[in-house]
């Protein structure tokens, strides 16, 4: 099943982080976040990607051309540092379509650019790719399938730090906490089948009009999660993240959980 990455954001909320590198090079640990992001799909079998490039494209064509395994796999150094024996591999059994979508598309324009890379695929993925988590991706993949609808995200409790206020005129009747409120969010992590390009138009955003329309044809199911979810918005949240890599048991490297069996990939 190939899984169609969304690579092309500018990063504004990032500040210094994003002037130097497009959003999803900038780095948690050793690797860019698009490498975590990958890294996850493919522990579940899924290791046909499609980039949808636009701002800096070049550097992340440049990233995995240039791409170092020694970097975050163990690896024996002999002959006086002439010969090198990779212990483990990331990126030998990954198939990775680069396509420049543009600098300024939507996420909508960005999808219906590589419309000819998903042809004769029934079901496929999707990721923003500034979100990560520990969703087992088989029982998300089986719900999406079982529902025979369109299209489907990940619904997640939002994870922001503001408050939420009711009111009846000037009058406050509540306020509380986000977390506390109840509200659910988009978290990304999308299924979709091919029928999604028949609700695409000219210059349209994803979220906006074509999941109307889904939602018109009752072909919009959300799949709720409770798990680790977080994004690399701001750079407060990529702090979190360095934070939660540095202790050395990030929730989103099921790669590295107790359990090592790769489950395969599911197809429609």
């Amino acid at each position: 099943m190939k899984v169609i990455l969304f690579c092309g954001g500018l990063g504004t909320r990032l500040r210094d982080e994003s002037e130097a590198v497009p959003k999803p090079m900038v780095h948690i640990g050793y690797r860019p976040i698009l490498w975590h992001v990958m890294k996850y799909y493919a522990h579940f079998g899924h290791r046909d990607f499609v980039l949808c490039l636009g701002y800096k494209a070049d550097m992340i064509k440049q990233y995995f051309l240039n791409y170092d395994e020694c970097v975050s796999n163990n690896f024996v150094l002999s002959n006086g540092g002439k010969q090198v024996e990779l212990l483990n591999r990331d990126i030998d059994d990954w198939r990775i379509t680069f396509v420049d979508t543009g600098i300024m598309a939507n996420i909508g324009q960005r999808l219906r650019a590589i419309e000819e890379y998903v042809r004769g695929e029934e079901v496929f993925l999707a990721n923003y790719v500034d979100g990560l988590t520990d969703l087992p991706l088989a029982d998300y993949v089986t719900f999406f399938l079982q529902s025979r609808k369109i299209a489907s995200f990940l619904c997640v409790k939002s994870v922001q730090s503001f408050h939420v206020v009711s009111r009846d005129g000037n009058v406050v009747t509540d306020i509380r906490h986000v977390a506390r409120s109840g509200i659910e969010m988009n978290g990304g992590y999308f299924a979709f089948r091919r029928e999604i390009f028949d609700y695409l138009r000219d210059a349209e955003d994803l979220v906006e009009e074509p999941f109307q329309r889904l939602i018109r044809d009752t072909q919009l199911v959300a799949y709720p999660y409770d798990g680790f979810w977080a994004c690399m918005d701001t750079f407060k949240e990529k702090q979190l993240l360095e934070d939660l890599y540095s202790r050395g048991d990030p929730p989103w490297q099921v790669w590295k959980s107790a359990h090592k069996d790769i489950p395969r990939a599911w197809h429609a």
